[in-house]
């Protein structure tokens, strides 16, 4: 039996010997990312980037930049032709615009994360003491950010993290409303501004009208632009060069102790929390222990290193350098956007951090299936954590059970974040009308900021004397013969007009103050639908104003559904009530007894409808005899309709609720 057993074991091994010398070998290549077309000989692609690499590069050599721009005026394109020509990624491989990894940015065409890469680059520079030229290595750090209003939290966290920014304005569209509002971002955070004038191989490319809006508009030097084209590549090589040469290098010290800007933060499953740092002082190695100035708390660096363009580890940052650390951070709470990490045991000025995010519209978020409950909250909490500008707190419906009332920057973001929950999280929710926070004053002087319109109770004894709406500075931009049909619109809206100017000969400037509660749900649909799609808008936040603001409930037989209240304009309140009743009719099944809906304020009823009950035919199978059996019947099945409107229950389906959030809007 032993000879037999030997025999088998050396017959084994003599196959695996004969198959390991005929078979290719199986061993791993990674895939090298190659050189583009554009890219110079000497930028080659690294396969990783050591830490003692990382040390060849003092502050002098580094530059961090942002590109801001409009909506759809090539910033990720240009983000992806400044990758292929430093050889950071492959030219004609991979997606399009590389840095927009989420799926709802791909399918949505805009950016709504702010993604960071480090670029290598070899420029050539004089030298004094040579009299020639030194061609020395930079280290590049790109932020490509999000250009739509609602984001603009994510443009100034980018910002803080910069020393200059690329403002990119198409060819074609000229100045927009958010170019304006980006420019003044980094103008404000004393950032130096290049300005690309993009996508010049357009047909319909003006550029010198361009520059003249620029130097119009912000007294930005015509000479200084760039002309580029990301799709073609035209005017590129000109770019990184005058990064290097007009962006100044990052201010820190590198003997202090280390002190670091949390920009940014998401949930990896198997890693936890994931920070983005931008080390502003001192190095920060693999192994150090750092605390953090708003919680206290102390963590060790397990895992440290920047992204080129994915995370590659390089167990060391130094000063002025922009990456990732590890920690093992594994609650989002102990992340917070704009805190100051630094050297354990060391004592360090915090540094200025963000200004306080300001919510503007706020909804409720319950899960479509009341027993998901626990499943969205887990969601909810790794979702906030990638996206930190939204506010979350626990609320109860009646009708819609246990949920949560968000606050967001607006209605897009409200969107986006939805679509992100369903899509990365496959969670299924009902959203609320959305409302934005109003205070009222009561008449012992007492005042109470509203977020939730349930929350406002009518009945506590006490009279309200004022009511305070928020309101916005909008800029609209559209082409002249438009300015008719959107003063009209803005009037409707209830809005004030500031400034009335033309930036050149076919285009306007419009500035209003609009309550905030008018423009929340279609207004931007609606300015696009009358001026064929030309205008362009953005709004910043502005201060309070009195109103005549009412709460208007909606009544289903009798009872008050607290997801549906809403509070509006006295003016309008009539108007909205009947449109949403008569919606209401239209996606609420029939039952077996008869549904009342009502729109009311107060006690004061001020649109009804009703919904006429199944009936089923009693009298069937009466094929004669007295009237009085028939009268029985029906009597019979009265009472029994009337018991059952007293004990049953109306579902209110979800696409009702999608219907009010288009009807909610103050036509």
């Amino acid at each position: 039996m032993a000879g037999t057993a030997a025999l088998r074991r050396a017959a084994r091994r003599a196959v695996r010997t004969l198959a390991n010398s005929s078979a290719p070998s199986r061993s791993i290549v990674l895939p090298e990312r190659l050189l583009s077309s554009q890219a110079s000989p000497e930028h080659r692609p690294r396969p990783g980037v050591s830490g003692s690499e990382l040390g060849q590069y003092p502050p002098e050599r580094i530059r961090n930049f942002s590109i801001i721009a409009h909506v759809d005026h090539g910033k990720s394109t240009l983000a992806d032709r400044l990758l292929e020509l430093t050889g950071t990624i492959q030219k004609g491989h991979g997606q399009p615009q590389y840095l927009d990894k989420l799926q709802v940015e791909r399918e949505r065409g805009i950016t709504v994360k702010a993604q960071t890469a480090t670029m290598f680059y070899k420029h050539a520079v004089e030298t004094s003491e040579s009299h020639g030229t030194d061609n020395p290595s930079y280290l590049l750090n790109l932020i490509d950010t999000p250009g739509h209003v609602d984001f603009s939290y994510e443009v100034s966290r980018s910002l803080a993290a910069c020393q200059g920014a690329l403002l990119v304005v198409d060819a074609a569209q000229g100045v927009q409303a958010q170019t304006i509002a980006n420019f003044y971002l980094a103008f404000e955070s004393n950032l130096s501004i290049i300005p690309v004038i993009n996508k010049i191989d357009q047909p319909t490319a003006d550029p010198d009208n361009v520059k003249a809006q620029l130097k119009r508009l912000f007294d930005i030097d015509p000479s200084e632009a760039l002309l580029t084209s990301a799709k073609t590549g035209l005017g590129l090589s000109q770019v990184l060069p005058a990064v290097i040469e007009r962006i100044p290098c990052p201010p820190g010290s590198c003997d202090s102790p280390v002190r670091m800007l949390l920009l940014d933060s998401y949930y990896d499953e198997y890693k936890g929390v994931i920070c983005h740092v931008a080390i502003v002082d001192g190095a920060m190695r693999k192994g150090d222990k750092i605390s953090s100035a708003a919680t206290g708390r102390t963590y060790e660096v397990f895992d440290v290193g920047i992204m080129h363009p994915e995370l590659t580890p390089t167990g060391v940052l130094y000063t002025g350098q922009v990456g990732y650390v590890i920690t093992g951070m594994r609650s989002t709470k102990e992340a917070r956007i704009g805190d100051t990490l630094h050297q354990a045991k060391s004592i360090v000025e915090p540094l200025p951090g963000f200004k306080p995010v300001r919510h503007m519209v706020f909804s409720g978020v319950y899960p479509a299936d009341g027993s998901d409950f626990e499943a969205l909250s887990h969601a909810i909490e790794k979702l906030t954590c990638n996206d930190a500008s939204v506010s979350v707190a626990k609320e109860t419906s009646t009708a819609l059970g246990m949920g949560f009332r968000c606050g967001f920057l607006g209605l897009l973001h409200m969107d986006v974040f939805h679509q992100r929950l369903e899509q990365e999280y496959g969670a299924q929710v009902i959203s609320t009308i959305p409302t934005v926070p109003y205070i009222f004053e009561y008449g012992d002087d007492s005042k109470v900021q509203i977020e939730n319109p349930a929350a406002l109770s009518l009945n506590t004894g006490k009279r309200v004397t004022a009511c305070w709406e928020p309101t916005v500075i909008a800029t609209i931009l559209i082409p002249s013969e438009y300015v008719g049909p959107v003063i009209m619109l803005c009037s409707e809206r209830r809005g004030e007009q500031q400034e009335y100017t033309f930036i050149d000969a076919h285009r306007a400037l419009l500035k209003y103050r609009l309550p905030l509660r008018e423009i929340i749900v279609d207004f931007y649909n609606e300015l696009k639908s009358i001026t064929s799609g030309y205008a362009t808008f953005d709004y910043e936040d502005s201060e309070y104003q009195k109103s005549d603001l009412v709460k208007m409930d909606i009544l289903l037989n009798g009872q008050p559904v607290d997801a549906m209240a809403t509070i509006i304009h006295n003016q309008k309140a009539q108007k909205v009530g009947r449109e949403l009743v008569d919606k209401l009719k239209k996606f609420i099944e029939r039952q077996m007894f008869e549904i009342t809906i009502q729109a009311a304020i107060g006690s004061k009823v001020i649109a009804r409808e009703t919904l006429s009950a199944m009936r089923k035919n009693v009298l069937a199978k009466c094929y004669g005899g007295d009237i009085t059996r028939k009268k029985k019947l029906l009597e019979k099945q009265k009472e029994g309709k009337k018991r059952m409107k007293r004990v049953g229950s109306v579902d209110i389906p979800q696409e009702a609720f999608h219907e009010l959030l288009k009807v909610s809007s103050s036509k």
